[in-house]
């Protein structure tokens, strides 16, 4: 059983849903991200979505572009986050951790390489930010190949063939976006989101998280309402560390806070 089949029916037995944070690997560098982690495990996350530093982090808003600069800025590599996740899924054997990151970063190995380092690492899931469903066919065959899930997106404005698409390829859970746009607390999540909800389980999906623009506990507890199995927080997570990059130890504090007020708004 997958990582992410574990952790959906223990929540649902626990009448909860999943609060997965998101973060950029080695911002604001590498030794602090690691602790960065461990506080967002603290917290309570269910999962990780993790990102990559790329240069031209195109589906992202001004928050996270600058946090792939800053890890970019301290020399952050892939091999370096890999050994960061390899450090973390040993201490934490069950915890579903997925990557969400750009096809440049794939294609500066080949996609059979990048995929087989990454399930070295105990990566369970990747999605391609920037590969839409028509075009994953070498990325999902390699990521077939060594037993890591393929996330796809489900956009807000998604007809029906795109959800059929997204439903038949997905694996582990699907990302479902709240609104069109880049990613941004700034943007609040739109919730009318029920129709696709409903289509995505006609089709057979796997669960669904609700992202972008889920910055306060009462969106989490409304997507979960609406039916979404849970929710990904990535704006609002990055601008705590960009508002105390002076104060790492406030910063930890303030992380593992908002977590925990973020995992508690999932009660069913």
């Amino acid at each position: 059983m997958s990582r992410y089949t574990a952790l959906f029916e223990r929540l649902n037995a626990a009448n909860q849903g999943a609060f997965v944070p998101f973060i950029t690997i080695g911002d604001p560098n590498p030794a602090q991200s690691e602790q960065i982690i461990e506080a967002l495990i603290a917290g309570g996350a269910d999962a990780l979505e993790l990102g990559i530093p790329f240069s031209d982090p195109v589906a992202d808003g001004p928050t996270i572009q600058d946090a792939a600069t800053r890890a970019l800025n301290s020399h952050t590599t892939t091999a370096i986050c890999f050994d960061i996740l390899s450090r973390i899924r040993a201490k934490y054997p069950d915890l579903p951790i997925g990557l969400l990151l750009y096809a440049n970063l794939v294609y500066t190995h080949t996609p059979e390489d990048f995929f087989k380092k990454a399930k070295a690492a105990g990566v369970d899931s990747v999605l391609i930010a920037d590969v839409p469903v028509e075009m994953s066919a070498p990325f999902k065959a390699a990521a077939d190949q060594f037993g890591i899930e393929s996330i796809y997106i489900a956009p807000p404005n998604a007809d029906d063939d795109t959800l059929k698409r997204v439903a038949e390829l997905s694996s582990g859970y699907t990302y479902l976006l709240s609104r069109a746009g880049v990613t941004g607390a700034e943007t609040r999540a739109q919730m009318p989101v029920d129709h696709l909800l409903k289509a995505l389980k006609e089709f057979g999906a796997p669960p669904a998280l609700l992202g972008f623009g889920i910055s306060e506990p009462e969106q989490v507890k409304a997507a979960i309402a609406a039916g979404a199995a849970g929710a990904i927080s990535g704006s609002a997570v990055v601008k705590i560390i960009e508002h105390n990059l002076a104060d790492p130890a406030a910063m930890l504090e303030k992380l593992t806070q908002f977590v925990k007020n973020m995992k508690a708004a999932t009660l069913r």
